[in-house]
């Protein structure tokens, strides 16, 4: 299995600090989705958070498309209740040369809303992302404009949050998010989350599926072998993508855990 289907099994082949890179491995079809997906969990989902549905009139047909692939009835929405990840659409438009996202069924965001995303194109979907226009940009978009029907690529990263629930929406300010983690309790009040992200081309219409399988747990349920990498990859956090994300309210107090941890 090239990319696993938990934290502990992705942050191995995530980044683990210095720059930003796409990381994509080749996956089968039988590696592509999670199998036997938490049907009620996704429909409790949607239904916490209607906002995560956002499609525009010209996602319909590869919506449908998507749908008949998985072998159900519906289009984008269902195809995400089906399965264990959200799901996103993006296609070009007549005339332009860029890519826009154009349907989104999102039930468990990393810090993000589709409708504040919906329409836009690929680099003003990443712009909050630290050094995604100065080192990931091109690379991107010449990975879309040349993936082939049938060829499946995956790829993962990882945050710490402070909530294990799979539906994260930042609410509060970061110093008053993790006040309450100390190194003493940082296993247990620190959570990894991992985005286990595929990307395909649907043959009939071209759109591009992407798909983002979330998977989140305590910081000290992981292996020694990942605390160590999250020890050692903290130090870059603090800057850029990291400091968006809060890393300076919890880094130092990680660190201390980790290294407590590892001794």
């Amino acid at each position: 299995m090239r990319l696993g289907f938990s934290v502990d099994a992705l942050l191995p082949k995530a980044r683990g600090g210095g720059q930003l890179r796409m990381g994509l491995v080749r996956l089968s079809e039988e590696e592509w989705l999670q199998p036997n997906a938490d049907i009620a969990a996704r429909a409790e989902g949607f239904e916490q958070w209607s906002e995560g549905v956002q499609i525009l009139p010209e996602a319909d047909v590869p919506g449908e498309e998507l749908a008949e692939m998985l072998g159900i009835a519906g289009a984008l929405r269902e195809a995400a209740l089906s399965r264990h990840e959200d799901m996103c659409l993006l296609t070009k438009r007549a005339g332009e040369d860029v890519y826009r996202l154009i349907g989104a069924a999102v039930a468990w965001p990393s810090d993000w809303h589709p409708k504040d995303k919906i329409g836009l194109p690929l680099r003003a979907l990443h712009a909050p992302i630290a050094g995604y226009e100065e080192h990931l940009a091109t690379g991107v978009d010449r990975f879309m404009d040349t993936l082939k029907p049938g060829a499946i690529y995956g790829r993962c990263n990882w945050f710490v949050a402070p909530t294990d629930k799979r539906c994260w929406l930042a609410r509060e300010l970061p110093e008053h998010a993790f006040a309450h983690v100390t190194p003493q309790n940082a296993g247990e009040t620190l959570f990894v989350r991992s985005e286990r992200q595929t990307l395909r081309r649907l043959p009939e219409t071209g759109a591009i599926l992407f798909t983002i399988g979330i998977y989140v747990e305590p910081l000290g349920s992981l292996s020694l072998a990942n605390i160590a990498m999250l020890a050692s990859a903290i130090e870059s956090l603090v800057k850029g993508e990291g400091d968006r994300r809060g890393a300076p309210y919890y880094a130092s107090t990680m660190k201390q855990y980790c290294e407590s941890a590892l001794s």
